[in-house]
């Protein structure tokens, strides 16, 4: 069964997760191989003589650069040992031209924007603040490293939604409360999550919340503790499961978007 069809899988670093341990191999000694997903810069490695995406849908750059979310610790004890993974995690994703996305908080999602821009990625923060003064006097938030930041007004519990809408697939790493939270969005949500191992908080519990709420929601957990490893795990789901439906919905669609219609051609406008 691929990855795409199963739902409620559960990956880990010992699982073969890949079909057949060949591909991975060459994905994993062949670095380029890997970037996969980003539209206009990368391309799929399917065999000789075959293009892995569309050529013409990756030049035009029909839809937006795969998302990847970085949640966890905003606060508490944050040791060096686990600060570094975050913060190459970070630096593998603006490597391979994904956007972050963040809470715009401080701590791990913050260690992950030190380590994107690093790379000259690129960075979207989503606030639970009204506007910039009540980012930084509120709730104490960072402005460094963000590209833009995106005010919810929506408050600590409330923008967790639109942080997690917001990505294709989501990574958490260590967490309180709050990243609890965000999990429990993004796995009722049916999203790809990524788990990176070896960071605290409640990702060391993740598994076994899993298997207490006994829900079969379609979510993807892949788990891992070396950053790569996990990307490269994600974007198979991705590549799998997000980017044909992707594909599938902008067919015979324009790409620039549909003007509104006047008065007389609403109702036809609805059915475009």
């Amino acid at each position: 069964m691929s990855i795409a069809k199963s739902k409620g899988v559960q990956l880990n670093a010992e699982v073969d997760y890949v079909p057949g341990r060949l591909f991975l191999g060459i994905a994993l000694s062949w670095p380029w191989c890997y970037h996969l997903c980003t539209l206009g810069t990368r391309k799929f490695f399917r065999g000789k003589g075959c293009e892995s995406m569309d050529t013409k849908q990756e030049r035009e750059n029909l839809f937006p650069k795969m998302t990847v979310g970085v949640m966890g610790s905003a606060g508490g004890m944050l040791e060096e040992e686990v600060r570094l993974p975050v913060r190459r995690l970070g630096a593998a994703i603006a490597r391979r031209g994904y956007v972050l996305i963040t809470g715009a908080c401080p701590g791990m999602p913050q260690e992950a924007v030190k380590g994107a821009k690093d790379e000259g990625g690129v960075v979207v923060g989503v606030s639970p603040a009204l506007n910039l003064e009540e980012h930084a006097t509120k709730y104490h938030s960072p402005t460094r490293g963000y590209d833009a930041i995106i005010y919810t007004g929506s408050g600590l519990m409330g923008r967790e939604v639109a942080n997690i809408r917001s990505c294709d697939v989501v990574i958490f790493a260590g967490g309180r409360s709050g990243t609890l939270g965000e999990f429990a969005i993004a796995y009722d949500e049916a999203k790809v999550i990524g788990v990176l191992e070896g960071t605290g908080g409640i990702t060391q519990h993740l598994k076994k919340i899993i298997s207490f709420v006994k829900k079969d929601t379609g979510a993807v957990v892949c788990y891992d503790a070396d950053p790569g490893r996990l990307l490269d795990k994600l974007e198979q789901v991705y590549r799998e499961r997000i980017l044909p439906h992707h594909l599938k919905v902008l067919e015979g669609r324009d790409p620039d978007g549909v003007l509104e219609p006047d008065g007389k051609n609403k109702e036809a406008h609805r059915h475009l």
